[in-house]
């Protein structure tokens, strides 16, 4: 079942054909096929601050099935055009980055995976990424500069076998940052 687009208002109108056509840009930049339903939740993704559930993207477009919507979201996901982040109440939410490609993402047992920060609202629950869609870097703010440069996750790295000792090896960094976002610290 194809994806209906949303209907935006007519002063929207520019806006949302300029991210349709980048989602399409994206997606085929990334050699994926160029289906309606990876258009339409590539660019819902593109025009949200925070990162959206299933669910938050499932009532955007009420005439897309399930099933089409989690394969869109697994083959985003797969292309490194979009994030998957966990969260403690288990309701995984998705976003796109600018630190996609050589600085963010890393082959892993198959597929690709985020290497940088979130801050979680735990009043409205939304999910923000320190790393990305700003030029931001704030992992690399955070962490000491040693003089050599490193990237973050070797930065860690470093720091985990300060810490436990040698042997230990990361293979997965996670970094959520818990507070109020600036809508519900009002």
């Amino acid at each position: 079942m194809k994806a209906k687009a949303i209907t935006h208002p007519a002063s929207h109108d520019h806006g949302a054909a300029s991210t349709q056509a980048l989602a399409q840009a994206q997606l085929r930049e990334a050699g994926v096929r160029v289906t309606q339903a990876r258009v339409n939740v590539l660019g819902a993704l593109l025009e949200t601050r925070s990162a959206a559930s299933h669910q938050d993207i499932q009532d955007r477009f009420a005439d897309m099935d399930r099933v089409t919507l989690y394969r869109a979201l697994d083959c985003l996901t797969e292309a490194g055009l979009a994030h998957k982040i966990s969260s403690d109440d288990r309701i995984f939410r998705y976003s796109v980055g600018a630190d996609h490609g050589e600085h963010g993402l890393h082959d892993h047992a198959h597929g690709k995976q985020h290497q940088h920060g979130h801050f979680k609202c735990t009043r409205c629950a939304r999910v923000f990424c320190l790393d990305g869609s700003d030029g931001s870097e704030f992992l690399n703010t955070v962490l000491a500069d040693d003089g050599r440069q490193r990237p973050p996750a070797a930065q860690l790295q470093n720091a985990l076998r300060k810490t436990l000792g040698r042997g230990f090896q990361s293979h997965e960094v996670e970094l959520t940052i818990k507070g109020w976002c600036a809508d519900c610290a009002d």
